[in-house]
């Protein structure tokens, strides 16, 4: 039977929330969730005969638990192997801990601490558990979706593997380095430079370095990039500020790249 609220009762006493609203309020996608459920990190509380999950107070809680250890940077296996240890702890204490964890960052994750604290105090209290309040604060990467939709759960995991390993300067690569490839393709553009020029390759072996900081793709992948920068208006946008002929300037140049550097 619905309750007022449009979630289901399950046997009239516990509040279950279908997956659709448990993915509208926190903002993780209803993909994601199967995901989860699949290897074993989030199971829901049941699933219909008509194949719908439905999550109680308990999976909001470790999906919580769940996020705020993503947002500390650890993969998925280290989630489960974080949360398999925790089993004997109370959910409090967990919590308790998690807070202290997001308190180093204050600045960047202030609307989390927020949240934790709301949480906690509602278990204290005995409160009705409110999904939205729950993941209120939490960010979400905006294409993770779309890529496992691209290049499915596998690839994107295994991305997310990767990015584990990164040193320092790996990450200062990752965060700038797109830019400055751009940067100086335009300028180089600018002055007449041809796509096969020492200069330009050189920016797109920059270029593939980054790329590869998250995956390896191989010249057909390499090209197919390319191409997506050209077809895909935001991507377009990004690079070219404006400037299409930019864009199809660096496709040239990746293309190039791909065939004299990268194997099939």
């Amino acid at each position: 039977m619905a309750g007022k609220s449009g979630h289901e009762w399950k046997g009239g006493a516990a509040v279950a929330w279908s997956i659709a609203e448990v993915a509208r309020d926190s903002g993780v996608t209803s993909r994601t969730l199967r995901h989860y459920h699949a290897i074993g990190l989030l199971v829901p509380a049941r699933t219909a005969s008509n194949g719908r999950r439905y999550y109680e107070e308990e999976q909001l809680l470790r999906l919580q638990q769940i996020l705020l250890l993503r947002e500390l940077g650890l993969s998925l296996d280290v989630v489960a192997d974080v949360l398999a240890k925790q089993s004997n702890a109370s959910t409090i204490q967990v919590l308790g801990r998690h807070k202290e964890w997001l308190l180093r960052e204050q600045l960047r994750l202030g609307q989390l601490v927020r949240t934790v604290d709301s949480t906690i105090e509602n278990l204290r209290k005995g409160g009705e558990m409110e999904p939205r309040k729950v993941f209120e604060g939490f960010e979400h990467n905006p294409y993770e979706a779309e890529a496992r939709e691209r290049w499915g759960d596998e690839a994107v995991d295994a991305s997310n593997e990767r990015m584990q390993g990164w040193t320092e300067a790996d990450a200062e690569n990752a965060r700038t380095g797109y830019t400055r490839v751009h940067e100086g393709l335009a300028t180089l553009k600018a002055e007449g430079a041809d796509v096969l020029d020492m200069s330009v390759q050189d920016l797109i072996q920059l270029h593939y370095e980054v790329t590869c900081l998250f995956w390896t793709p191989t010249r057909e992948a390499y090209k197919g990039l390319g191409q997506m920068y050209v077809d895909d208006d935001r991507f377009r946008r990004t690079i070219g500020n404006g400037d299409d002929s930019l864009v199809e300037f660096m496709q040239a140049a990746m293309n190039a790249y791909a065939d004299n550097h990268l194997a099939e």
